[in-house]
């Protein structure tokens, strides 16, 4: 059984840092991309940050890029998400989430999420 649990998040003010963990369990952690997404109240969930398998490549929203840095720990089965010079509107609903296709048809899994506030 598929499990990802983030922890990290709360309340820090403009300027701050956190740091994200998504822990993994249920599956080949060390063979599939990962991703962080992000649900600010009454918007659609977006797409933050990529990794891949080995953690050699990454990509970021435009919003995010140069103030965030995703990795992960293949020993560990953790992905992170390091947030720097956080701003308002970084706040949201952080999720890890990861995609491969089981016999033939694309599975997907999420978190429960959680929380980053932004607010001085």
């Amino acid at each position: 059984q598929v499990q990802l649990v983030e922890s990290g998040g709360g309340v820090v003010q403009p300027g701050g840092s956190l740091r994200l963990s998504c822990a993994a369990s249920g599956f080949d952690f060390r063979r599939y991309g990962l991703n962080w997404y992000r649900q600010a109240p009454g918007k659609e969930r977006e797409p933050v940050a990529s990794i891949n398998s080995r953690g050699g490549s990454a990509h970021y929203v435009d919003s995010v890029q140069g103030r965030f840095t995703i990795s992960r720990d293949n020993a560990k089965n953790t992905m992170y998400l390091q947030m720097n010079s956080l701003k308002p509107e970084d706040t949201a609903v952080y999720y890890c989430n990861v995609q491969y296709v089981v016999d033939g048809r694309m599975a997907e899994y999420w978190g429960q999420g959680t929380q980053v506030t932004v607010s001085s």
